[in-house]
């Protein structure tokens, strides 16, 4: 277009949607994992965001059921834990124990297998 000899701009939009099939978001600490060095799947030698991905089955990405996604550090840094963040309820960070049953997990955070 243009105005009195001046060309506009195309006008793009400012935010844009991309879709995702989560139904819950779970933020874990990677700082924590990486202190852990693994200690949690079958062999205690997965980080808590890897085993709770493969023990639920989930796809990679946006196409997953749950999206777990790994932060740089949530500053709380327990000794032996990991801090979890569920984005369905961000008033209470829970701290998972090495080592810890991922079913338990999975039922404390109200993850859904798909």
């Amino acid at each position: 277009m243009e105005a009195g000899g001046l060309k506009l701009p195309t006008l793009r939009p400012v935010v844009r949607n991309v879709r995702a099939e989560w139904t819950g978001t779970l933020l874990v600490c990677g700082k924590c994992s990486k202190k852990l060095d693994g200690g949690f799947g079958p062999k205690g030698r997965e980080p808590l965001g890897k085993a709770l991905r493969r023990h639920l089955g989930l796809k990679k990405g946006r196409k997953a059921a749950t999206g777990i996604v790994e932060v740089k550090c949530l500053g709380i840094c327990p000794k032996g834990a990991v801090t979890v963040i569920d984005g369905a309820d961000p008033h209470s960070w829970k701290l998972v124990a090495k080592g810890a049953d991922l079913d338990e997990v999975v039922e404390t955070l109200n993850l859904q297998p798909r």
